[in-house]
């Protein structure tokens, strides 16, 4: 069997840009939630000379996470994994952004450990909204649960998020989901590291994406121009590094989170994040 790379989400611009950039070193099976646009951006990558095929899947839904391995494993030796599929503050309650985002990486990492070998990568796309919660506010003890108990900790962090203004929820809930998915990644790194494999998680700033200018105007123009390059990222740039990080040449990193958001939290202060959290 040839190798063979997963993406999550793989027809959303961050998604599909990272199946290009993977889809150079061999076949990529991507997989999203709707069947006519994963056939539009197969017609897409295979114009661009990439073997792709497709595969239905809600991440947040556990026979369907365990359907996507199972066809993985049958089409070809899994090396890289790249986990884009989320959703944005934008783009629903508190309550889907927890279950997609937080919920939704436990179940793809437990799943694709379980098929883990020694020339396997797994990356997790988190974010730098996940490193805007301040440590001392960061449930780090309730995370915990993810490995006894996954609904438990997302009642939990509902919970955290119903404490706020209705309006403010989803946001709460993003800033949350990203944080864990930093953590996760991280408390992951041995049992993944036990079978010779490696994960680790990347934190976008504001990329030129579709779901990325849903948010332009609660934040990520402003991180924009906050940042050193005062622009916003274009996919192909994210995708390279979430290529890299997946592939075989950094064998030694895992456990680790990357940021690459243009220096935007470079230059983040405390008085910073309070005056955009006011205003956003």
């Amino acid at each position: 069997m040839s190798n063979l790379a997963v993406v999550t989400g793989g027809t959303g611009g961050m998604g599909l840009a990272v199946a290009r950039a993977l889809g150079r070193d061999g076949p990529v099976l991507i997989c999203d939630l709707d069947q006519k646009q994963l056939d539009t951006a197969r017609a897409e990558l295979e114009d661009a000379g990439v073997n792709c095929s497709t595969k239905v899947c809600d991440v947040s839904d556990p026979q369907s996470v365990r359907r996507l391995t199972e066809h993985a494993c049958s089409i070809g030796d899994v090396t890289s994994v790249v986990h884009t599929a989320g959703v944005s503050p934008s783009m629903g309650s508190a309550e889907l952004i927890l279950r997609i985002n937080a919920m939704g990486t436990v179940l793809l990492n437990q799943a694709f450990l379980e098929i883990a070998h020694d020339r396997m990568a797994l990356v997790n796309v988190a974010s730098t909204a996940g490193h805007q919660l301040p440590k001392l506010l960061r449930p780090t003890s309730r995370y915990r649960r993810a490995f006894e108990d996954p609904e438990s900790l997302n009642a939990e962090l509902l919970s955290i998020c119903n404490r706020f203004p209705r309006q403010r929820r989803p946001q709460i809930a993003y800033v949350l989901s990203k944080n864990f998915v930093i953590w996760f990644s991280a408390a992951m790194a041995a049992r993944f590291g036990a079978k010779g494999a490696r994960v680790m998680s990347v934190s976008p700033g504001s990329f030129d994406t579709t779901m990325g200018r849903l948010e332009e105007s609660r934040g990520a123009a402003a991180m924009a121009e906050l940042g050193a390059l005062k622009r916003f990222g274009r996919p192909e740039e994210i995708a390279e590094l979430l290529a890299f990080c997946a592939g075989a040449k950094p064998g030694f990193l895992t456990g680790s989170d990357i940021i690459c958001d243009g220096g935007s939290t470079a230059a983040m202060s405390v008085s910073t994040m309070i005056d955009m959290a006011r205003r956003h």
